[in-house]
């Protein structure tokens, strides 16, 4: 049939069908390419298996030749028919691509972006992301009969062990009988795995009464030992006394009790509570020490409260110009005798913050107390004071210094507070050891030393060495020069 022009701009612009086009954004091919593309993207929601970027996914949601649409496909396809044998092919073939029937969808777009589910379907988006892929699209298959013993609780107490020592969580709540749960505790001491012990003895401890748990383990020491340090770990206090007055072990119940003082932040609390602690059931040196702890706590009350009335009026110089960085309070007793070295180091004997009182009444032993001085009057500098501490008299009337701790500690300690050089030669000398006595001076450059004592040793070959590392024109090169010209020193070389 002959048309003309016009005839035929007529027909295409009259018919019900349209001309393709590649920039028709609303033909019906674009539209089908957006909702394969909608429905491929649910991968990503349900789905993290990308080993295979050639896979397809059918209407269903679900990976084109997976067990799980195989499983539906032959359930939906009842009979098998041609067609079906084909999709079920396509899971090992990677050129095949035909378009496959439409099934029954469980699953439907608006469904899933709305988050509600269509009538008869049975999921939404939430529930198919709680849900978990292998669960929902690839059932596990071939798993050992062994492990579905679990759901069952058959577990003997022998293998339930076996399994907490491998990390398996495993239920003991199935051991109801006192028999089986001191069998459990057996096998788990048989281990000498600390964490199964442990694991067994929370079960345990939650399960019985407190009579009859420790009734049992007063006969198996190794369980006892394990509940006794789970107990000290969690802060237990009340079951661990009850446990210690049960096993008749007084002195470690006293030591608990005593452990308290730790939680009680108020000093004058805490003092009480010691007080209490004072009669309890300790050894002989335990009471000793208590006895010291009370005692110290009060003495630091009294200190704390007076020297701090005398910091906030101003009128002590010592407190001017050192004031107090911490208070004195629940310190131990070392720090305590350096605080009242350094601010109350010639209070009179009678008075609590005195430290000849504190030496005598905690009976601190010499060189404890003369270090602990040394440090205090050396960081202030009081020169005067180190030199009295270590002067003695005899009963002649003659002085004499001496040092409990060793005149080379006492030189270390004064160069560590930068005492003069004439303050260090001096305690130096006082060192017996010569080759000790050289080393120090050598290494706090107190020249003099090193040079009399070479001088003594009649060593001229160190002299002469030691020349090199003194200053240029300085007093000691002219002292060294002066003794190796001098005629009256007989030098061994």
């Amino acid at each position: 049939m002959n048309r003309t022009k016009g005839d035929e701009e007529e027909y295409w612009n009259s018919s019900k069908f349209k001309a393709f086009t590649f920039d028709d954004e609303d033909d019906e091919l674009s539209q089908l390419k957006e909702s394969k593309r909608a429905v491929n993207s649910l991968r990503d929601f349900v789905d993290d298996d990308d080993d295979d970027d050639l896979e397809r996914v059918s209407w269903s949601g679900e990976p084109v030749g997976s067990i799980s649409w195989s499983i539906r496909e032959t359930a939906g396809n009842s009979g098998s028919t041609h067609e079906g044998r084909e999709q079920l092919k396509s899971r090992n073939s990677f050129s095949s691509y035909a378009q496959l029937p439409k099934p029954t969808s469980t699953y439907s777009l608006s469904s899933f972006f709305r988050g509600r589910t269509r009538p008869g379907s049975f999921q939404s988006l939430s529930d198919a992301l709680s849900d978990t892929p292998a669960k929902s699209y690839a059932p596990e298959l071939g798993r050992p009969k062994g492990e579905y013993r679990d759901y069952s609780n058959d577990w003997s107490p022998s293998d339930t062990a076996r399994r907490l020592r491998k990390g398996k969580v495993c239920s003991l709540e199935r051991f109801r009988s006192l028999q089986d749960k001191l069998q459990l505790l057996e096998e788990a001491v048989s281990m000498h795995d600390g964490n199964v012990i442990t694991a067994v003895l929370i079960f345990l401890k939650r399960t019985l009464s407190k009579e009859i748990l420790f009734r049992e383990l007063e006969v198996r020491q190794v369980a006892l030992r394990h509940l006794i340090h789970f107990l000290k770990e969690i802060g237990d206090q009340k079951l661990l006394l009850d446990l210690f007055r049960f096993l008749d072990r007084t002195e470690e119940l006293a030591l608990s009790h005593y452990r308290e003082h730790l939680n009680i932040q108020d000093p004058d609390k805490r003092k009480e509570f010691l007080k209490t602690c004072v009669g309890l059931p300790f050894s002989a040196e335990d009471s000793a020490h208590i006895q010291d702890h009370y005692t110290l706590l009060e003495r630091q009350i009294i200190i704390e409260a007076n020297d701090r009335h005398l910091e906030s009026a101003g009128q002590t110089e010592i407190f001017r110009k050192h004031p107090r960085k911490a208070s004195i309070l629940n310190m131990p007793l070392v720090t305590t005798l350096f605080y009242s070295c350094f601010y109350h180091y010639t209070e009179a004997e009678g008075t609590f913050s005195s430290p000849v009182n504190l030496k005598k009444t905690f009976k601190i032993p010499d060189k404890q107390y003369v270090l602990t001085a040394l440090a205090a009057r050396a960081k202030l500098r009081a020169w005067n004071d180190v030199d009295a501490l270590f002067t003695t008299k005899n009963w002649l009337g003659y002085t004499k210094k001496r040092a409990p701790i060793g005149f080379h500690r006492v030189v270390e300690i004064l160069h560590k507070n930068n005492a003069p050089v004439q303050i260090l030669q001096e305690y130096v000398n006082l060192v017996e050891d010569v080759d000790t006595k050289l080393n120090l001076a050598t290494k706090f450059k107190c020249h003099d030393v090193v040079i009399d004592t070479y001088r003594d040793l009649k060593d001229r070959q160190q002299l002469l060495a030691y020349r090199s590392k003194v200053d240029k024109g300085s007093a000691e090169e002219e002292k060294i020069d002066a003794l190796l010209s001098s005629s009256q020193i007989r030098w061994k070389n």
